[in-house]
């Protein structure tokens, strides 16, 4: 087991894959606001205000569960035209509709649900 560290340890690739992933890591790990200088005192810390990340997280939401949704129903469809009349492969067809039907529903339902969130948080 030492033989194979050691090896693994003074490969060139290894030493250059974990030299890059330690510098990123510091740059991740130091936050570029504790830089940040406007002059005047003051400070801003948020790019976007409360209503406009609301706005896009539910765009990003309704994306995504429309996406999601899509593929259950071509997923439906492959499942329904290969069933040859196989009641379970039916029922798998049968449940990946309704799958995208519950989908295309809370994406829908997205700007609902986070306009109550909106709401709770006081945006």
């Amino acid at each position: 087991m030492r033989t194979f560290i050691h090896s693994l340890i003074h490969r060139p690739g290894v030493r250059a894959v974990a030299a890059h992933g330690t510098a990123i890591a510091l740059a991740v790990a130091v936050p570029e606001a504790a830089y940040a200088d406007p002059g005047d005192g003051t400070a801003v810390l948020a790019a976007n205000t409360l209503p406009q990340v609301i706005a896009n997280l539910q765009s990003w939401v309704m994306g995504l569960l429309a996406a999601i949704a899509t593929l259950f129903l071509v997923l439906a469809g492959v499942y329904w035209a290969t069933a040859g009349g196989d009641p379970s492969a039916v029922e798998r067809a049968k449940a990946a509709l309704r799958n995208a039907c519950i989908g295309y529903g809370l994406a829908v339902l997205a700007p609902v649900l986070l306009g109550v969130v909106k709401g709770i948080v006081g945006g």
